[in-house]
Order: structure tokens, then C-alpha cells, then sequence
């Protein structure tokens, strides 16, 4: 979480904020339910560490519908996650703050994509991060084993990163807990039940500390060119 005071912000006058979505979803028998959140909340620290941004504390639960066939998984609407972002930046403007970077946690926030494009009709305002290449840079730059289709959910790249960052939240067993999703043709349809018995999807038996870090590392340099294309990089 966040610890800034409101005056840490007067001084810093900061012209974009980072608002961490992660979700409250099942992650295999070896991580917790807030997962993406808790991912999503450290990518947020390590930008915060090198760039003069806002950091938000997180929206903590989202559209995880698909894993709703396994225990503990909570949900909110796309409409419902629309509308806090959308009340958020109307926030942040009245307090002088146009840009804004959302770092999304969970992929399966599929109506992120539209909250950024309907916002930036009027010129650059909000930024999603990271985006796809962003992920694939960073699997390169830590030696990842996996790619991002075969490594979906609770696998080498997340266990990783909390391994670096957190990983009091990693139970024992990861090493054990590898299964092959394969091809997942209908998986809005049918939900992850319909392709892991576990909720793994994934290769964590990879995952190493050393990687989490180098792929953190990775992230923050990548979102140099969010900003500049926010107007951010003077």
C-alpha cells in the first residue's frame, strides 16, 4: 500500500498517477486468492521508485469470471470496474492530474482495453501497462522457460515475481504444481475449470527469485515509453 502523506504530494506535484487493478481469484494450491493484486501493487513500488508518479492503492477485486468454478473467487461487473476507474480519474483531474497509467494485474480485465481507448479520443490520457510486448520483454530479459500462452495463470512468470517480492505468500509445492493448459479455444465460454483441475495453468516449478527481480526490472524500464507517449518523458 501506498504511504505517502498528502504533503509527500504537494511537494512532488506529480502529473500521473498509477492505479494498480489486480482481482481476488483462485491461483493453484501455492498462491493466495489476491495474487494479481498483490503483482500488481509491487509493479506499481517499483515504478514509484524511479518515476515521480501518484501511486493509488489497489482496486482489489475485478472480473475474474472465469475462474468462478473454484472456491474463494469474487467478482465484479465490467460496467461496475468501468465506473470506479472512470470516477477515479474524474478525481485525480480535480486535483490537477490529467495522465493516469493503469497497471493491470489480471488479464482477464478485458474492459480495460475500452476504458483507455474511449479516454484517449481527445488526445493521450490514460495508459494501460503492461501491455503484451512489455510481458514479452520481460520473460527475455529474466530467461523465462515458458512463453505467455503455455505460462497463463499461477506459473513461472507470477510465482516469480512474488518469490522476489513477496514471498511469504508462496506456499510450499509450487515445484510440483506445473500443468499444460494446451490450446484453450473456448475458455470465455467454458471458464478455467474446462482446462486445469489444479487452477494452474503454467509452469511454476521455473520460478526463482533471481527471475522475479530481473523481470520487475524489466517492467520499469518499459513504462519509460507510457510516458512519453502520455507526454510524460520532460
Amino acid at each position: 500500500m501506498p504511504t505517502a502523506t498528502s504533503t509527500d504530494i504537494e511537494a512532488q506535484q506529480p502529473r500521473v498517477a498509477l492505479l494498480p487493478v489486480g482481482s481476488f481469484e483462485q491461483h493453484g494450491p501455492h498462491l493466495p486468492l489476491i495474487t494479481d493484486t498483490a503483482i500488481a501493487c509491487v509493479i506499481g513500488q517499483e515504478i514509484a521508485g524511479r518515476y515521480p508518479v501518484h501511486l493509488l492503492p489497489p482496486i482489489t477485486v475485478s472480473c475474474s469470471h472465469e475462474h468462478a468454478g473454484f472456491p474463494g473467487t469474487v467478482s465484479i461487473s465490467a460496467k461496475t470496474l468501468y465506473a470506479v476507474i472512470d470516477d477515479i480519474r474524474a478525481s485525480l483531474a480535480r486535483s490537477g492530474i490529467h495522465k493516469l497509467v493503469i497497471v493491470n494485474g489480471h488479464g482477464g480485465n478485458y474492459v480495460l482495453s475500452n476504458i483507455v481507448q474511449e479516454a484517449n479520443v481527445d488526445g493521450p490520457a490514460v495508459s494501460l501497462f503492461p501491455l503484451g510486448a512489455d510481458w514479452d520483454r520481460a520473460r527475455d530479459h529474466a530467461d523465462l522457460v515458458s512463453d505467455r500462452h503455455a505460462d497463463m495463470h499461477a506459473g513461472e512468470i507470477e510465482t516469480s515475481i512474488l518469490l522476489h517480492a513477496a514471498p511469504e505468500l508462496v506456499r510450499n509445492g509450487f515445484a510440483d504444481a506445473d500443468h499444460d493448459g494446451s490450446i484453450r479455444p473456448f475458455l470465455l465460454v467454458q471458464g478455467m475449470s474446462a482446462y486445469t483441475e489444479s487452477g494452474v495453468i503454467g509452469f511454476p516449478s521455473h520460478a526463482t527469485a533471481d527471475k522475479g527481480k530481473a523481470i520487475l526490472a524489466s517492467l520499469a524500464d518499459s513504462l519509460a515509453g507510457h510516458l512519453e507517449i502520455l507526454g510524460l518523458n520532460d
